[in-house]
């Protein structure tokens, strides 16, 4: 992975300013200086301020920023549940640069991990990235360029064009989207091929044939039809559809971080 210009410049600032590292000075909705940037941060419930956290990078989408994440309970509701640090970074007029390949927005959420690293300890076996809309879009774009550094991507109801030329894939991939989404449409490929929606990560690695499919259900209203490769040569991708439109569907991240982690369902 490349070392981000703003990584070098929060690990010099850390080791000239005494405490700037403390954990204390930010969290919830204080947010976390870097450079001329910031992100947000909670902290799981009955951490013991000792055992190294797995991380999730959450990418707000459209017009939010991470002060709503720490504090959304079907995002930070799932991770401080399950000892996971949330790291929410705050976009650049509220938006994200995912567009085309070298974004900004890559190198800046790399140095928000590593200056997370200074302030808790970290596990980074388990980095997991997600994000929602916009956001998921991000994520696309994260894994995309800094793949190789994340166990698992979890997007929600935003992907990159499946013909993107990606440098890097993620271990795991793990995407769910509405078949009814009007604002970010379901990618359908020839026919309404729904696996279409992840082929770019299935080509990346190395998938073949469907190895699995599922129906399940997080609460009365929302269910989802499961279709897993997990035969691949260098990871696996689940895709999760539901029959409805464009939100975060609940219990989704709950029931992702729950499997990713071993606690069961």
């Amino acid at each position: 992975m490349r070392l981000p210009v703003l990584f070098v410049l929060a690990v010099a600032f850390a080791a000239l300013v005494p405490g700037v590292a403390a954990a204390e000075d930010c969290v919830d909705q204080t947010p976390c200086p870097l450079g001329d940037r910031s992100y947000h941060v909670k902290v799981p419930d009955d951490w013991d301020g000792v055992t190294p956290m797995p991380v999730m990078l959450h990418f707000h989408g459209w017009a939010r920023q991470g002060t709503l994440i720490v504090k959304h309970g079907r995002i930070s509701g799932a991770t401080r549940k399950r000892g996971v640090l949330l790291l929410a970074p705050n976009g650049l007029n509220k938006s994200w640069d995912f567009w085309h390949p070298g974004s900004q927005d890559t190198d800046f959420a790399a140095a928000i991990i590593e200056d997370a690293a200074t302030r808790y300890p970290i596990d980074r076996s388990r980095i997991f990235v997600s994000g929602y809309s916009w956001g998921s879009n991000m994520a696309w774009r994260y894994a995309c360029e800094n793949g190789t550094d994340i166990r698992a991507l979890l997007a929600v109801s935003g992907t990159l064009d499946q013909d993107e030329d990606c440098e890097t894939a993620p271990l795991e991939v793990r995407h769910v989207h509405g078949l009814t989404d009007n604002v970010l449409d379901f990618p359908f490929g020839p026919d309404g091929d729904t696996t279409y929606a992840v082929s770019l990560w299935r080509n990346m690695l190395g998938c073949g044939e469907v190895t699995g499919t599922s129906s399940y259900s997080t609460t009365e209203r929302d269910h989802f039809d499961r279709t897993v490769w997990d035969d691949c040569t260098a990871g696996s991708v689940t895709l999760d559809v539901h029959p409805r439109g464009h939100f975060i569907p609940r219990g989704w991240f709950a029931k992702q971080l729950d499997e990713l982690l071993g606690l069961g369902s």
